[in-house]
């Protein structure tokens, strides 16, 4: 939507919403005591709705990080828990915990160019066929380098896969593909699954950890799982990034455009369809390129403070109330672009105002609560997940309560408002303990288990749950299904597939008057029975044993 002169409104919030209460009895790990089944029976659809209309409103910009939009979007949650009468948890006795944050915008004046040993150097068009971010967070810095072809840019000895060969990459630029080696066998790189290992965040930090100087990552949408207008609106403009810190960062964090990597391998004399072909092989060895990457990067840096918003309900167990259930969800989005013609403002309406409409809804209900469950409850909602998951990062590494006395994260991100849901998504639950309580409470709600319907995107890996596994944390999202009450499957997926191509990331993810929060309010609802459930568990929840986490864990916990 274009930017609004309209006053500063607050939707109005209507009356109770009735629905049908889950089964008073499920399987023996899905029971639901009395009062938290009264309790959670509160949650209202329209309450939900409120908190997305305004949340996405033209007048809150699109939530940037580090923008004015934001920082609204942050002081209304905290309001909103400050009148549910929720403890603050964030810094010095507030609801705010504050996030050191550097923006860096790409200038004019850099320069991006391919170099071949013969012929002329092809100077590339930044957001037609490249983009790319200086990680060092320097003003300026000159690149003059070789590149390499590395593949898939993975090290991973547990699946005998070593993209590098001990090859010296020092100083080079690392061409290589997004995703992981495909595979159906479910023992390597978890078959059709994506790991850590197929991330673009991974691929950046493995290349820095080797002490390359920058990576370009060779951009294709049924391997990225998105289009290139994705890749283009989340890297133009001002990027966040955490205060820099001991970690080495890359001078050209970069993609391409698939024609652009064929363009450089034809000048080297090579196919690239044949060099991805060959990326699939545990024989594949690197390969230096005759071209080279000049750039020159220029900068505006911008140190500033963006806020994760925290509040608390504390536990009515004298032992266990030092422990607590986690919820999460993002409240930023990708702010506006004021150089853009039309709409310029990304509203952000599905992600994540959804989720903040939930977590708030939870919020004031577990408030309102005439008991309390014997953990305490921790609402977080996180900056900067749009940025690359910084401030679930910053929480994960600074919580309120030591990561090894978090039971569990439950997180909520882009829940769709399409009616009333008939399936449920907990992709990661199955690698934790809690998985029969999660079975049993489904079985309650009579939601039927969806796996994950797109397992070869690695959402497991794009959400803020990530952060807290990777400190110890058991953490997954908990989303709908595709298969709608009135609906069938097919009908699900059609729109979920709508709006990754249409509105996803772009200016028309949008608060409209028609949406249905019936499932949003039914995610609230079973949400609030898992935490309810893990807050009351005689032990914590931990990794089931050999998941990638569980060594995170035992070291939070101290063992």
């Amino acid at each position: 939507m274009r930017k609004s002169s309209a006053l500063f409104l607050l939707a109005t919030f209507i009356p109770s919403f009735a629905w049908a209460a889950p089964r008073a009895h499920g399987a023996a790990s899905g029971q639901i005591p009395a009062v938290a089944l009264a309790t959670l029976q509160k949650i209202n659809p329209e309450r939900i709705r409120a908190h997305v209309r305004f949340l996405s409103h033209d007048l809150l910009e699109g939530r940037g990080t580090g923008q004015r939009g934001g920082d609204i979007a942050a002081e209304y949650i905290a309001t909103q828990f400050a009148l549910y009468g929720l403890k603050p948890a964030g810094d010095n006795g507030t609801y705010l915990q504050k996030v050191p944050m550097v923006g860096i915008t790409p200038e004019p004046q850099t320069t991006f160019s391919l170099v071949p040993a013969r012929g002329d150097a092809r100077n590339l068009t930044v957001l037609d066929d490249y983009v790319a971010y200086d990680q060092t967070q320097q003003p300026q810095s000159d690149v003059d380098a070789d590149i390499v072809f590395v593949g898939y840019g993975i090290e991973a000895p547990e699946y005998k896969w070593d993209d590098y060969k001990n090859t010296d990459v020092r100083g080079k630029i690392l061409l290589m593909l997004v995703n992981e080696p495909p595979s159906n066998d479910v023992n390597f790189f978890k078959g059709k699954a994506l790991t850590y290992y197929g991330r673009w965040t991974y691929k950046y930090e493995e290349a820095a950890r080797k002490g390359a100087v920058g990576v370009i990552l060779i951009h294709q949408t049924e391997m990225a799982s998105y289009p290139w207008e994705v890749v283009r609106n989340s890297n133009s403009g001002e990027k966040s990034f955490l205060k820099l810190d001991d970690t080495p960062k890359l001078k050209v964090a970069s993609w391409v455009q698939t024609t652009i990597a064929r363009q450089i391998a034809t000048s080297s004399g090579l196919d690239l369809d044949k060099m991805m072909a060959d990326a699939r092989s545990r024989e594949f060895r690197p390969v230096t390129l005759p071209v080279k990457l000049k750039a020159h990067m220029v900068s505006k840096i911008r140190p500033f403070e963006s806020n994760n918003v925290i509040a608390m309900l504390p536990g009515n167990d004298r032992k266990m109330k030092d422990e607590a259930v986690l919820y999460t969800a993002h409240y930023d989005h990708l702010g506006y672009r004021p150089d853009m013609p039309g709409d310029n403002i990304y509203n952000g309406a599905n992600d994540n105002a959804t989720g903040c409409g939930i977590l708030l809804e939870e919020a004031r209900v577990f408030a309102e609560s005439p008991s309390r469950p014997r953990r305490s409850i921790l609402f977080a909602s996180v900056t900067a997940e749009e940025q690359g998951l910084l401030g679930s990062e910053y929480l994960g590494k600074h919580p309120p309560v030591p990561a090894g006395k978090i039971t569990l994260d439950l997180n909520y991100d882009d829940v769709p408002p399409l009616g009333a849901p008939e399936e449920v998504e907990v992709a990661g639950a199955e690698r934790t303990t809690f998985y029969p309580a999660v079975q049993g409470l489904a079985k309650t709600f009579r939601l039927t288990i969806r796996p994950d319907a797109r397992p070869e995107a690695g959402h497991y890996y794009r959400s803020d749950h990530f952060s807290l596994a990777r400190v110890g944390i058991p953490a997954f999202s908990v989303n709908e299904g595709n298969k709608f009450k009135g609906h069938d499957a097919a009908w699900g997926l059609q729109q979920a597939e709508e709006y990754t191509s249409k509105h996803y990331h772009q200016p028309s993810d949008e608060y409209h008057p028609s949406m249905d929060f019936t499932g949003d309010a039914a995610m609230a609802r079973f949400g609030f029975a898992l935490g309810w459930e893990a807050a009351t568990q005689p032990k914590l929840v931990s990794w089931q044993k050999g998941d990638e986490f569980e060594a995170a864990r035992l070291k939070s916990s101290g063992n």
